[in-house]
């Protein structure tokens, strides 16, 4: 069935913001071996901001004006990829631009909230961010999306939709919260400047050699065929995503202590019931961020998460919950190296992707998505999802939204999780099911 609000995003128009500065016609960023492996893989991120003075006083224009000095901190995103000689990518700083998206909703943002959350299972909120990838024609596609959605009752939402290639999850979030920051004057375009030149003199450094590693070892990537010059995963299944809120009240009660670790413990327990069988995934992947917002330096773009496997060899029915988190907070040998070496220094190939190649959980506790400030007010909601995900799943865990935001201070009443699931369609329902019966959660 169709939602409504399928057709309530209306009116949409395209433009381009470049750098404000010329970044010069031979700076190139060279993508790490890691960037490679993560380049058919998408986050696309949807933050909801109530109607205040604060933001509809706010035009197209001043929207755009604080990305001139963004992007001269962050310019490899307004570049295009290039290929070299022996055919590996990089990306040409050519101020390009990144392309922006004008929309409009014919409702609320209360009742598209109500309808996301009661009807959808929040995947309603994934309307209001592009689903663009890298190519085909990949010199001239742009790596940043940036979409402003008008609700009817002077609301804004902002779909920020970001390749993989260029940073994980905190990159792309500190890129993102840079703007606010300028936006709301918290950070002069001068500051941004003087943090632009340190960046350039740190980020035009040859790309790690490494060559392939020939030892059969298990790692938590899947090898694909050539794609060429589109980025795009094919996938086996067509895949879904539904979200839901866990309040801080309801983890006390089933005491989550260690919030990420007993989610995917649960989420785990949940899916080798629906998977029995030959089918249990008693291999999984662990992404965690090895660096937080406040220590990635502004501009400095990587993908720096640390990657781990963990197996459980008993059936998955007969182990408990606490027991499977216990497995996934001691397991900390980071595969990330050992996964490097893996792509050839020279052609960059070959092409892997790393979510859902097993069922993977993936930890975003710390990124700070309620960083995003629009003249001191945050978002009401904020949802974060992975494009370009394998057939075996992903999920994600990440800061819930607060109640009675007091847009002052950014406080509120404890948010506890937002926990979003990407997998194949036909298990969707299924583990809404488990999850319902079991654990009273959706």
């Amino acid at each position: 069935m169709v939602s409504s609000s399928s057709s309530a995003v209306h009116s949409q128009k395209l433009s381009t913001v470049v750098p404000g500065a010329v970044t010069g016609d031979e700076v190139v960023h060279e993508l790490g071996n890691m960037d490679l492996v993560m380049k058919q893989h998408y986050l696309r991120g949807v933050y909801l901001f109530k109607g205040s003075d604060a933001i509809e006083g706010l035009g197209i224009i001043a929207l755009k004006e604080p990305m001139f000095a963004m992007l001269n901190v962050f310019y490899p995103v307004a570049g295009r990829i290039r290929r070299s000689e022996s055919g590996r990518p990089f990306i040409r700083c050519n101020d390009s631009g990144v392309r922006i998206i004008e929309a409009k909703c014919d409702k609320t943002i209360d009742e598209w909230l109500l309808e996301s959350q009661t009807e959808q299972y929040y995947s309603l909120d994934f309307q209001l961010v592009t689903d663009k990838v890298l190519g085909p024609d990949l010199p001239f596609s742009p790596s940043v999306y940036i979409q402003f959605t008008r609700f009817k009752c002077g609301g804004m939402a902002i779909g920020f939709s970001w390749a993989h290639v260029l940073g994980d999850a905190v990159s792309a979030t500190t890129c993102i919260n840079l703007w606010g920051q300028l936006l709301s004057k918290k950070k002069t375009p001068a500051q941004a400047e003087a943090e632009a030149q340190q960046v350039k003199d740190m980020i035009n450094k040859a790309t790690t050699k490494s060559t392939p590693d020939e030892t059969p070892i298990s790692l938590p990537v899947k090898q694909l065929p050539p794609v060429g010059d589109y980025w795009l995963s094919p996938s086996d299944h067509p895949m879904g995503t539904f979200s839901f809120q866990i309040s801080s009240s309801k983890m006390k009660d089933m005491q989550l202590d260690t919030s990420f670790e007993v989610l995917s413990a649960l989420i785990w327990k949940c899916l080798a019931s629906i998977r029995e069988g030959s089918r249990e995934p008693h291999l999984v992947t662990i992404c965690r961020s090895s660096s937080s917002n406040s220590e990635k330096k502004p501009g400095v773009l990587s993908n720096d998460q640390m990657i781990t496997s963990v197996h459980c060899e008993s059936s998955l029915s007969k182990i408990g919950i606490s027991e499977l988190a216990e497995l996934i907070d001691k397991e900390r040998v980071d595969q990330k190296k050992q996964i490097e070496d893996l792509v050839d220094s020279e052609t960059g190939e070959p092409n892997f992707i790393l979510y859902g190649a097993n069922l993977t959980f993936v930890d975003l506790e710390q990124v700070d998505f309620y960083g995003l400030e629009i003249n001191g007010q945050k978002p009401v909601h904020v949802n974060f999802k992975i494009d370009g995900v394998g057939s075996e799943g992903v999920v994600l865990v990440l800061p819930g939204t607060k109640k009675n935001i007091n847009n002052a201070s950014g406080d509120g009443e404890a948010a506890g999780r937002m926990v979003t699931v990407m997998l194949p369609e036909d298990e969707i329902s299924k583990l809404k099911e488990v999850l319902k019966i079991e654990w009273n959660i959706v």
